[in-house]
């Protein structure tokens, strides 16, 4: 365009005039966002899973046999232990039988795999309210001098099982999603996406620990 660049080719204005490849950038990024930012609804209930299982897992009974306790800060691995199982079934056995009825490469589209996750996390949130609720219940019927509830811990793992089938669907998915999307000179980016769904997800469910605080404390009971 005539005034728009410089005698020896340059742009006068980087803002007003760009590239095709630029412009297929930000095009890029225009379709990532809302995935991206769908992808953080589960990433929260993955961020509570590393605080409140371990603040119920100390008020629980933690004993297996006579000697042996479990740690309250192992009973994550219960959600490690998930994919560890999960994933080679999934991608050995399942995979292959449903790329027979899909015809695709995957067996399931990616964004299929992170929806799927979303209902692995939302499912997982409402079994541990339940069980959160049991061992109040518990705890309440049955007080102890450190308030811990005759109820084994194990029964915290349906939810951390669900959250490891999340991670397996969700996860997974978003990182291949977030690859094959963005062209291979924009793979860090990519890369870097994932990573910022997983500190916005720490502020927003600081944020909701800190609303359910104040609207629920007592006078007898501030903290």
């Amino acid at each position: 365009m005539e005034g728009e660049l410089n005698p020896d080719g340059t742009r006068v204005n980087q803002w007003r005039l760009v590239s095709i490849q630029q412009v297929e950038e930000v095009k890029c990024l225009a379709r990532i966002i809302p995935i991206w930012a769908a992808g953080i609804l589960s990433l929260i209930s993955m961020t509570q899973q590393g605080t409140f299982t371990v603040s119920q897992a100390m008020k629980m009974n933690r004993h297996l046999g006579a000697k042996f306790q479990i740690p309250a800060g192992s009973v994550s691995v219960i959600s490690l232990i998930t994919i560890a199982l999960w994933l080679p079934f999934y991608d050995r056995i399942l995979v292959p039988k449903l790329r027979k009825m899909t015809k695709h490469e995957g067996g399931i589209t990616l964004l299929l795999r992170i929806g799927i996750g979303m209902v692995f996390s939302i499912l997982s949130m409402v079994v541990a309210g339940y069980v959160e609720k049991v061992r109040r219940d518990s705890a309440n019927s049955n007080p102890t001098p450190l308030g811990i509830a005759p109820m084994s811990v194990l029964w915290l793992a349906p939810h951390l099982i669900l959250m490891g089938l999340c991670e397996a669907f969700n996860i997974i998915g978003q990182i291949e999603f977030f690859n094959r999307q963005f062209p291979e000179h924009m793979r860090s980016i990519g890369n870097s996406f994932f990573s910022c769904s997983f500190g916005v997800s720490s502020y927003v469910s600081s944020i909701i620990v800190n609303i359910v605080h104040h609207s629920t404390r007592t006078h007898s009971h501030p903290d």
